[in-house]
């Protein structure tokens, strides 16, 4: 059997999301990778609804793109409708949101993924993991009795582990509907990881045929569509593979055609029909063992948890744009498909629904994220890496974002180069890992700008300021890419200063930016030609919130000295004698590697910190 293994630097299980980054990251630095994944013909699948950002998500997704990864050049080639999300409120809460076309979605992933040289792409599942005596990965062993060795293993299994689909009072193994489940977490647990229960759900499809677009309210995009990729403009068009890409970004006059979505509304016969069958849904039922999402309940539990409300949103959304199914954004559910039938059709505009895939909840092992190192790699087994819903977040970005940084991180290993690590202050993606491996999660986890204490200053319109110089130092994105963002840093800077000493309406321009209902969009036009209209928004933004800015920026720097405080992770805490005892046993249990996320575990106080450092300082650590 040894004669038919393979040997490669890097290798990825799982084509989802969190996978497909990893791989590109992987091969970004110069490695071999290998991908394993149970289909090939899934890979990028969209597994719930077909869009790419939102609330705090979309903010994710442009660090992707800065950090050199596929997630937003991938939502502008194919994606449908685009809209920026609380684009009337605060600079720091709006967001990019894209509904995108699931099948170009998933081709285009693939077809990414076949042309890097770097990659190789296998199908089968995994096993096993290989560990030696040393407690190091060394590949794993497939379904097919072949190893695939490999010096770093990237573990991006969804919600593949013992999957467990459940439609009303029946329940089947599978990942998704229609994929079988993996094996794999028995494995996780022999070698001695924590393994522990999680469920999510999805919506029913119907057929756009079936509905009533009259009784619906339109939805659609923004004139302007918001790409995530800061550079979409200038690269989508270098693509001329036939299935590259749904939008001809070759033509520069070109402009989106985008698909609108429709919005209705549950209303009381429908809640009357659901709570008359509550028995008959496995939430409710006791079949369901796994916790669910909170922020993104079942219609079953709106219902329930929201009794006072006599009717809920429901957004009618494309799946594709040359597709007749449409997702029912709002009404995930796991009742039976003949009552998912009967309550459907009691709502506005889908009378006479055809459902063409039910909805359906799904069960699955996760491995809690307190395991891990702010790597990302595993703390019991050395060069293995969990990314994505393994780890108990739930969402495509969120799972992409981890994929990236292990990806990455797996390469610099074997490299022997220092792991990419962000700060709360660099990246929404470092506020996700923190809390992930400092406070772990007892229900998936998904992003919300209120996690981010830094907010202002990790706004969706300066990820590329923020992590392209941090990518490029790594090798994650080219020297062109870094030059051009240094020269947009020097550009907005000069900006700022010289906006200081313009005279508008008898004061500084700076002054007049910062009355209340004064807009740059309303400078007359000598005044808008002197900055690029790209660097506009975010050079009034940069000006009306300078003072909030300075404080933030203040605060972080004193969080940052926190970080900069490495503690080793041979520390006995059993040692520290004046620690209590639910100070020692989290510590020792969580291992933070600097006072500053040991100050964010859970129960762990400030006086608890500074015999921590007092300790430290006796050491002369």
């Amino acid at each position: 059997m040894e004669n038919h293994s393979f040997q490669f630097d890097v290798l990825v299980v799982g084509g989802g999301h969190a996978g497909i980054e990893a791989a590109l990251a992987a091969s970004r630095l110069q490695c071999s990778v290998a991908l394993l994944t149970q289909n090939l013909d899934t890979i990028g699948q969209m597994s719930c609804n077909p869009s790419i950002g939102g609330l705090a998500k979309g903010h994710i997704v442009r660090e992707i793109d800065a950090l050199g990864g596929a997630m937003a050049q991938n939502a502008d080639a194919t994606g449908i409708q685009f809209r920026m999300l609380n684009s009337s409120k605060g600079p720091s809460v709006r967001s990019p949101r894209a509904q995108c076309d699931k099948v170009a979605y998933r081709v285009r992933s693939k077809w990414i993924l076949e042309n890097d040289p770097n990659i190789h792409i296998f199908q089968g599942a995994a096993t096993q993991i290989l560990v030696d005596s040393q407690s190091r990965v060394y590949g794993v062993l497939t379904d097919l009795q072949f190893p695939i060795h490999a010096k770093s293993v990237v573990l991006c299994s969804g919600t593949f582990m013992q999957g467990l689909l459940h439609v009303g009072q029946l329940h089947f193994p599978g990942g998704r509907l229609g994929c079988a489940a993996s094996s794999l977490s028995q494995n996780l647990k022999e070698i001695g990881f924590e393994v522990d229960r999680l469920k999510t759900g999805t919506s029913p499809r119907v057929n756009a045929h079936s509905i009533n677009f009259n009784a619906c309210t339109i939805q659609n995009g923004d004139p302007n569509p918001p790409l995530f990729s800061f550079c979409s403009q200038q690269t989508l068009h270098h693509y001329n593979q036939p299935f590259s890409t749904l939008n001809y970004w070759a033509d520069p006059n070109f402009t989106i055609k985008q698909s609108p979505c429709w919005i209705t509304y549950t209303n009381l016969q429908t809640h009357d029909v659901i709570h008359n069958n509550l028995h008959k849904s496995p939430l409710y039922s006791g079949i369901i063992e796994g916790i669910g999402p909170r922020y993104c309940p079942s219609i079953e539990d709106k219902i329930v948890r929201f009794a006072d409300k006599d009717k809920h949103q429901i957004f009618i959304e494309p799946e594709g744009r040359h597709s007749s199914e449409f997702y029912l954004n709002g009404v995930s559910t796991s009742l039976p498909y003949e009552i998912q039938c009967q309550f459907i059709r009691t709502i506005p505009g889908l009378e006479n629904a055809q459902l063409i895939r039910p909805g359906y909840a799904v069960e699955y092992d996760f491995c809690p994220p307190t395991q891990l190192h702010p790597s990302l790699e595993t703390r019991l087994i050395e060069n293995l890496y969990f990314a994505g819903q393994i780890n108990g977040t739930s969402g495509y970005e969120e799972a992409a974002s981890q994929g990236l940084v292990a990806g990455a991180n797996a390469a610099l290993k074997i490299k022997g180069k220092s792991p990419i690590v962000f700060k709360r202050n660099q990246a929404y993606v470092g506020v996700m890992i923190d809390d992930l491996v400092t406070k772990g999660t007892q229900e998936p986890y998904r992003m919300f700008t209120s996690r981010a204490e830094f907010r202002l200053l990790l706004r969706q319109d300066n990820a590329d300021m923020r992590l392209v110089p941090l990518a490029y130092e790594k090798g994650l994105v080219d020297h062109e890419r870094y030059q051009h963002v240094q020269q947009k840093i020097q550009d907005i800077n000069t900006a700022i200063a010289q906006v200081h000493h313009i005279k508008y309406d008898g004061v500084s321009l700076d002054l007049w930016l910062k009355r209340a209902g004064n807009s740059w969009q309303n400078l007359p036009e000598n005044l808008l030609k002197m900055f690029h209209v790209e660097h506009w928004d975010y050079i009034a933004t940069e000006i009306q919130y300078e003072g909030h800015i300075a404080r933030q920026l203040k605060q972080a720097e004193k969080m940052s000295r926190m970080d900069d405080k490495t503690i080793p992770d041979s520390i006995d805490y059993e040692t520290i004698h004046a620690l209590k005892r639910e100070a020692i046993l989290k510590l020792s249990s969580i291992r933070p590697t600097t006072i500053g996320q040991a100050s964010r575990i859970p129960g762990i106080t400030p006086a608890d910190i500074a015999i921590l450092l007092v300790w430290l300082k006796k050491k002369n650590i």
